[in-house]
């Protein structure tokens, strides 16, 4: 390098090919001031590593507010040189400022609520393309297949069941625990039997079920149907004539349905042997006395209002799932966005609807 009026001269001469680059890019760490000519009529061989790394050095010039001159250059030489600069990735451009006036925001947010409108509709659309093929699959049962729903119903339902009644017991233990030291200071510790049955039955039994279950099957009915999606075999049963929603949507909503309700059941009922148990360590309360004061203390109103949300618990779950698979596009990236939205959606919808069923039932009396 030679300094020359209003900038630099650099000579650049042998080969450059990809084991001399690191040299080149060790020596242009620092980017000079000023413009700078670079005379390649000393290089002999130039591959394509030398042509990005001369293609790299002029952009990050040109983002610097420097210049730079190619002289001597031959026009093989050159021609490369244009491959790889039309070749390069543009800069990405400058992210936009936030929005700060009020109407800015409001178009911001009205945009949002149009979103959620036309997502609240397409899920709409696809549980009436459920129902629909259910009530053909009904009307002709030929056309459904039995093998995929015992198979789902397996993956959904058998192979929930252990971290299903894992949970449920810890969470009856963490009741009767934490009931037990509450109610030990008003000499009321039989009260939590009532405390464990009715917190268990009524609202965490089914509700920790369903979360759990969504992030399982949420994610594992998105990843299925957005991976066929993306290897174009959806489109490929279509051309022969298949129906996708029958095919894949009804078997596994319909598996939900069937195993979600028995899945609660049995949290249920390991929720309830964890509380009695931790009574019976904790308080002294028997297994026969925490039986009779759950029979006679506890409504069969309870079980019935958790056994009622199941259904409807299934369904959303499985809307979702199925849904988000369908909007995968043909790349990984979009992919795993779509299977972290299933299991957002999927149980932050079953939330609200577990708050819309009690304030439905409080109404209600129940």
């Amino acid at each position: 390098m030679t300094p020359q009026d209003g900038g630099m001269h650099v000579v650049l001469s042998g080969d450059l090919t990809v084991y001399s680059v690191s040299e080149l890019a060790r020596q242009t760490e620092t980017i000079p001031e000023g413009a700078v000519t670079v005379d390649l009529a000393g290089v002999g061989r130039i591959d394509t590593a030398g042509a990005w790394m001369l293609a790299r050095l002029h952009q990050r010039m040109t983002e610097a507010g420097a210049q730079m001159h190619l002289a001597g250059a031959r026009d093989e030489v050159m021609a490369l040189l244009t491959s790889v600069t039309k070749s390069m990735p543009a800069p990405e451009p400058a992210e936009a400022a936030p929005p700060t006036s009020l109407l800015d925001r409001v178009a911001a947010l009205g945009k949002r609520v149009a979103g959620s409108v036309g997502y609240l509709g397409g899920l709409l659309g696809y549980l009436g393309m459920f129902l629909s093929r259910l009530m053909r699959a009904l009307r002709h049962p030929r056309e459904f297949g039995l093998t995929p729903l015992v198979h789902h119903c397996e993956e959904v339902g058998v192979k929930a069941v252990p971290i299903v009644a894992l949970m449920a017991f810890l969470i009856g233990v963490v009741l009767a625990f934490q009931g037990a030291s509450q109610l030990q200071q008003f000499g009321a510790e039989v009260f939590v039997v009532d405390l464990i049955a009715i917190s268990i039955l009524r609202e965490l039994g089914i509700l920790l079920t369903a979360i759990i279950v969504a992030g399982r099957t949420a994610s594992s009915f998105t990843a299925a149907i957005g991976s066929m999606k993306m290897r174009e075999e959806i489109d490929a049963m279509r051309t022969l004539g298949l129906d996708p929603v029958m095919l894949l949507f009804v078997p596994r909503i319909l598996a939900l349905l069937i195993t979600l309700p028995i899945l609660g059941i049995i949290a249920n009922l390991s929720g309830l042997l964890g509380g009695a148990l931790m009574s019976w360590v904790e308080l002294g309360i028997s297994p026969e006395m925490f039986r009779i004061r759950l029979m006679e203390g506890t409504d069969i109103s309870h079980l019935t209002v958790g056994v009622i949300k199941a259904p409807f618990f299934a369904v959303i779950i499985g809307l979702v799932g199925c849904h988000a698979g369908m909007q995968v596009k043909g790349n990984a990236e979009s992919l795993g966005r779509m299977t972290s939205s299933a299991v957002v959606t999927a149980i932050f919808a079953v939330i609200v609807t577990d708050a819309a069923f009690s304030i439905f039932f409080a109404q209600m009396g129940m």
